[in-house]
């Protein structure tokens, strides 16, 4: 699957995307992000505050329980504001 990363989520990571392939017992946003933070320190930091970086998938928001068996894309980025 691709991850799309965005604004400081990207500027922390050190890159704007990547292809992964999670293990199996990967199952939901949250258990990517935690597999995510296992893998470097850059991740870490992106991902140090779980409850603020908000997900996509397949370009629908989704919940950190969302399930990402069948997606193609997972997007992180902060939270928005607006005027």
């Amino acid at each position: 699957m691709k991850l799309v990363y965005f604004a400081w989520v990207r500027e922390r990571v050190g890159r704007t995307d990547e292809e992964v392939s999670p293990p199996e017992n990967v199952a939901t946003i949250a258990d990517l992000v935690r597999w995510l933070k296992g893998r470097g320190e850059e991740y870490e930091y992106a991902f140090e505050n779980e409850d603020v970086v908000r997900a996509a998938v397949d370009h629908e928001h989704a919940r950190p329980d969302a399930p990402i068996a069948d997606a193609r894309e997972i997007a992180f980025f902060p939270p928005m504001t607006g005027g």
